[in-house]
């Protein structure tokens, strides 16, 4: 490995000193999480760019430009900027966009799967963890 790859190496690696991530939810430095969808979107986002699905740089520039866009809507309709609760719905929204700008998932499919997901957390009793496979079809309420 040359230096220069290592340095690309050490760039392309997540930081949570990015100023992307200055509103997420931390207890002791480490990332925090409400819900397990929100470490799920976050583990996914980091192991595409491990991968090389795209870069860190990319993903940092894709989820400062959903934040700034909320932001935007948040001022625009005269509701105050969001205090970090909603951080891990702009992680989700530039995971989305990015992944369907990168060609690897058509925005129509996340479409499906979000509804498919919806439905099955509808199904899904209180207190239970909504599990949908891959290729599952969530049932419809008869």
């Amino acid at each position: 490995m040359t230096a220069r790859d290592a340095e690309q190496s050490a760039a392309a690696r997540p930081s949570l000193g990015d100023p992307a991530f200055a509103r997420q939810p931390r207890d002791g430095g480490e990332p925090v999480f409400a819900e397990p969808w929100q470490a799920q979107a976050f583990a996914l986002a980091v192991r595409l760019s491990e991968t090389g699905r795209f870069t860190w740089v990319e993903w940092a520039a894709a989820l400062a430009a959903e934040i700034k866009a909320a932001d935007a809507a948040d001022a625009k309709a005269g509701r105050a900027p969001d205090d970090g609760t909603r951080y891990y719905e702009h992680w989700l929204a530039a995971l989305e966009k990015l992944v369907a700008a990168k060609g690897l998932a058509e925005e129509g499919a996340l479409q499906v799967r979000k509804e498919e997901w919806a439905e099955a957390y509808r199904q899904t009793p209180h207190g239970k963890p909504v599990e949908l496979s891959v290729g599952q079809k969530a049932r419809r309420r008869e």
